[in-house]
């Protein structure tokens, strides 16, 4: 039903921006026909509106590249702490806030799951969940190792400094993801007479079960209770709790795999370089895009770089299978 409804509101947004358009060749005619103040006015009206349109087509495009399976789910957002101490920590805390700035701004509520602290100042780990339509699929652009350059607040001789952290980001487990299902065909129950306590009932009627899930080869027993019954009920609980921990350890290799190989917050790794000294600058080394406003990027104006990357991802994917 969540995807019926975003699947209805995206096939509403392009017929409203469909409409818009076919509004503003109507504009256009109208000040085609006119002159002077009357055209000015028009002419400005126009311009108003085509810049809203665009910035609406903009973010459009920019939905088009989530098609992913997970992309349209919230976001859970680690920050690790590279190799350098104080100076790491305290970028990691940095990264942390411009995340949740950059949350913040797309009204996307957001909190903290858990932090820990550096020795002296920042952060030595946090993992964050934002939630928000497509908050996954906008933010698995920003993993991996970030790195900056700058004049250390820590260092009495102010030396310059480089340092290293490390972002992982993953999509929010949903409950459907869990599914155990069990047929009765995948079944073999066998029944014995128990040989442990429990009384004489226990011992003396086949009271035991034996369960063997077939397509896992998973063999659950008991006899505890004097009840084939409920001997039966405990078996299946103990099946099912077993067939679940093999779900999630599944759940969790498919997990790593989304989160990709791990690579270390240290040089070569990096994805992104923030220099606030000698000159101030933050580059994209995977799309190219930099700017010089480092201070409007740390607080959380990170869009520039996202849509870069989705953009250059779905580029490179067209080109793969163009070439199959």
């Amino acid at each position: 039903m969540r995807r019926v409804a975003r699947l209805e509101s995206l096939i509403t947004t392009w017929t409203e921006l469909e409409r818009r358009s076919a509004d503003l060749e109507a504009l256009v005619a109208l000040a085609a026909d006119t002159a002077g103040a009357e055209r000015a006015a028009l002419t400005a009206d126009l311009d108003a509106e085509l810049g809203g349109l665009e910035r609406q087509f903009a973010e459009l495009e920019l939905t088009l590249t989530l098609g992913g399976e997970y992309d349209a789910r919230n976001a859970v957002l680690s920050v690790h702490a590279g190799a350098g101490g104080t100076e790491a920590q305290d970028w990691a805390e940095m990264l942390l806030r411009m995340y949740l700035r950059w949350a913040d701004s797309r009204g996307y509520p957001n909190e903290i799951i858990s932090i820990s602290p550096g020795d002296e100042a920042g952060i030595k780990s946090a993992d964050i969940r934002i939630e928000g339509e497509y908050a996954y699929g906008l933010l698995r652009s920003e993993r991996g190792v970030h790195r900056l350059v700058r004049i250390s607040p820590f260092d009495g001789s102010h030396s310059r400094h480089t340092s290293f952290a490390l972002v992982e980001v993953m999509p929010e487990t949903e409950t459907g993801d869990v599914r155990i299902e069990i047929r009765p065909d995948d079944l073999r129950i066998d029944t014995y007479r128990a040989s442990g306590h429990g009384g004489q009932n226990v011992q003396k009627n086949d009271t035991a079960v034996r369960i063997t899930h077939l397509p896992s080869g998973i063999v659950v027993t008991c006899q505890n209770e004097r009840s084939q019954g409920r001997n039966r009920e405990t078996a299946m609980a103990v099946l099912k709790s077993r067939l679940l921990e093999r779900e999630l350890e599944r759940l969790e290799a498919e997990r790593a795999e989304i989160r990709g190989v791990h690579v270390e917050a240290g040089w070569g790794n990096q994805i992104r370089s923030y220099v606030l000294h000698p000159y101030k600058m933050v580059k994209d080394l995977r799309t190219n895009v930099e700017t010089s406003n480092t201070a409007a990027v740390l607080d959380g104006g990170i869009d520039e770089f996202i849509r870069a990357y989705l953009r250059s991802h779905v580029g490179s994917a067209a080109g793969e299978e163009i070439a199959s």
